[in-house]
């Protein structure tokens, strides 16, 4: 005998409850975009495409921005966040990507990698400038 009444009752509530949420989570991260002006950029793939990723890796070129922003990463679920001093500017990719491209990767590796990826200046003459 089970102390729950109707457990398929009770599953498909909180099925149901738990869609309610995502969808809600899904407006947060749009706003949250928007407000950084992220959905005006060209190089920002649209809603439709990120809200598909499980996690959405936020990079933001400065500790400065990274400490600004903390507050949404604790608000907003599905987000999380990498400083990349190579970045001129805020990007976003799926974090799937950075999970395997830096899976057994060392911290100088990930280094050298976030130079040329996931936001970083290609060479060094746009360094500079």
């Amino acid at each position: 005998m089970s102390v729950i009444k109707d457990e398929n009752t009770l599953l498909n509530t909180i099925k149901r409850i738990d869609q309610k949420i995502d969808k809600l989570n899904d407006q947060k991260i749009i706003a949250f975009f928007e407000s950084l002006g992220l959905t005006e950029r060209e190089d920002i793939p649209p809603a439709a495409d990120f809200l598909k990723w499980e996690t959405i890796l936020v990079v933001v070129p400065n500790r400065h921005i990274s400490h600004e922003l903390k507050y949404y990463k604790y608000s907003i679920a599905r987000l999380s966040f990498v400083t990349n001093p190579n970045a001129k500017e805020i990007h976003i990719f799926d974090f799937k990507e950075w999970n395997n491209i830096t899976r057994n990767k060392t911290q100088f590796q990930v280094r050298e990698l976030l130079k040329n990826n996931f936001g970083g200046v290609r060479n060094h003459e746009e360094r500079l400038n």
